[in-house]
């Protein structure tokens, strides 16, 4: 999907397009060859956060169809939205996108990844700026940027130390929400008929809201068979 440099490059850049035309609030970022971790801030601005990956994802398949001279979709599904409570599971969220290069075995420290926020927030850009690193750190419960920085090294030098973020968390990739029960009574409760069939579940480091119906495929019981409930992903935007 994104395995060369130049495509990589050319969705940050329409990331930062985003930014400028429709005020989108970045926090962090990681992308890869196959994936991307994209972590914004919804100030209830109507529409800017599906308005921006429409925009993204359209240029940027566009732009490899042009190239390739290829026809046909860019992008196997649509994107899958998480929200995710400000504080200590906001730095969580961080730490694994963070490290999500090293998890893959691509690097052995988040900073020897070009395509992803790390870097940025530790050595803040004069331009082009993707971060908005006021917004960053005031969520995750800082007053200043500076010492938001001095712990976001230490977060992520104790993840390297103990091996912690090293293995792939489905709460942050298929949740509804991610948070304490209260904040996910809440976001719940602004669902309305749409919260009809999500669950409140524990998890190792607080809570998240996530569907409970079974894809007609969980059923099956075949010992090799790539229809299966692991192949099976719910592409929703509940905010």
């Amino acid at each position: 999907m994104l395995k060369y440099v130049k495509d990589r490059q050319r969705w940050l850049q329409w990331l930062f397009e985003a930014k400028k035309r429709y005020g989108l609030i970045i926090l962090n970022y990681v992308v890869t060859s196959n994936h991307i971790h994209l972590l914004v801030y919804d100030d209830k601005s109507q529409g800017i956060i599906p308005k921006s990956m429409q925009l993204i994802a359209g240029r940027v398949g566009q732009e490899f169809n042009q190239r390739k001279k290829r026809r046909g979709s860019f992008w196997e599904d649509r994107y899958h939205a998480t929200i995710v409570e400000d504080g200590d599971h906001l730095i969580r969220c961080i730490v694994y996108i963070d490290m999500n290069m090293v998890r893959a075995g691509a690097v052995d420290h988040p900073e020897q990844w070009q395509h992803g926020g790390y870097n940025e927030i530790q050595f803040p850009r004069r331009k082009c700026i993707l971060i908005d690193y006021h917004a960053l750190s005031r969520l995750a419960g800082f007053d200043d940027f500076q010492r938001f920085q001095k712990e976001h090294r230490q977060w992520i030098h104790a993840a390297l130390e103990q091996k912690t973020s090293l293995s792939r968390d489905s709460k942050w990739t298929q949740s509804i929400a991610v948070g304490e029960k209260v904040f996910l009574a809440d976001v719940k409760r602004k669902m309305q008929a749409l919260s009809v069939g999500r669950r409140v579940r524990p998890t190792k480091d607080g809570f998240e809201l996530k569907e409970t119906v079974d894809p007609y495929n969980a059923h099956f019981d075949a010992e090799k068979c790539d229809i299966d409930a692991n192949n099976t992903w719910f592409w929703n935007l509940n905010r």
